[in-house]
């Protein structure tokens, strides 16, 4: 057993974001686990980084115990853990079917405590760090998205807390709000507003980013970047924040946006 290299323990880590931190952070160094419920893109994943892919549903509190103690058992220690599963579902407060609420809650919102609710003692002997991704969505709200933007709100408000309880340990917790990343989720996203605007694909695309300032979707690797500096040394008086990586959208006054097209 390697008990010399820091690990991470990365929950949806089979695609985008996810996999994409899995091969970052394996590059600085850590021996990788990631997790998630689709067995074939973890085990790509992990064979990439010559890491633990670990079959396990981040809303489960018994996957997420097993989940850090496979870790342990195969690597010795736990640096890191990058709680990134999520998912999303459409409506209003008015029309949101309740199933799905509560469905986005136990991913996105129960899913990050439990993952550091299992974890805890292992970063606290390590005196490691928590890095939970939330999004843009946890800052602002776009229609009809009540209960992902409800989640990733609340997840800030863990990330405050989490800091305060486990600071006097040595455990730092921080949290990213990436913008619009080019992932499945939002090629889905695209697709979904180009069939119900008569868009093609990629004019959807330029529609949902005109207003960034960068005019541009972050790629994966660029959330897998600061998520490192998050978890690693460098941020190591680094605690209770929020890193904003959304290509400048939130610096936008969106009440100014019609003088830009003023000669």
């Amino acid at each position: 057993m390697d008990t010399h290299h820091p690990v991470a323990l990365i929950t949806g880590g089979g695609s985008g974001i996810g996999a994409a931190t899995a091969r970052r952070l394996a590059r600085d160094g850590y021996r990788v686990a990631v997790t998630g419920r689709r067995r074939h893109p973890l085990e790509a994943v992990a064979a990439t980084v010559d890491g633990l892919a670990i079959v396990a549903d981040t809303s489960v509190e018994t996957d997420c115990r097993r989940a850090v103690e496979l870790t342990m058992e195969r690597f010795g220690r736990l640096d890191a853990l990058v709680a990134n599963a999520g998912i999303e579902a459409m409506g209003s407060a008015a029309d949101l079917d309740l199933d799905d609420w509560h469905r986005v809650m136990r991913v996105n919102v129960d899913g990050a405590l439990l993952a550091v609710r299992s974890a805890t003692e292992a970063l606290r002997a390590t005196r490691g760090s928590i890095v939970v991704v939330s999004s843009v969505a946890g800052l602002t709200a776009g229609p009809s998205y009540t209960a992902y933007v409800t989640s990733k709100t609340a997840v800030l408000g863990l990330v405050r807390s989490l800091a305060v309880d486990l600071g006097p340990h040595g455990v730092r917790a921080n949290a990213i709000c990436p913008g619009w990343v080019a992932t499945e989720m939002s090629r889905r996203e695209v697709t979904a507003l180009a069939e119900n605007s008569g868009l093609t694909d990629d004019e959807a695309r330029h529609r949902l980013v005109e207003y960034l300032p960068l005019g541009r979707m972050a790629e994966p690797e660029e959330i897998a970047g600061a998520i490192a500096f998050l978890a690693g040394p460098d941020s190591s008086f680094v605690t209770g924040t929020t890193l904003v990586a959304d290509g400048g959208g939130s610096a936008v006054d969106v009440g100014t946006l019609a003088y830009r097209e003023m000669p």
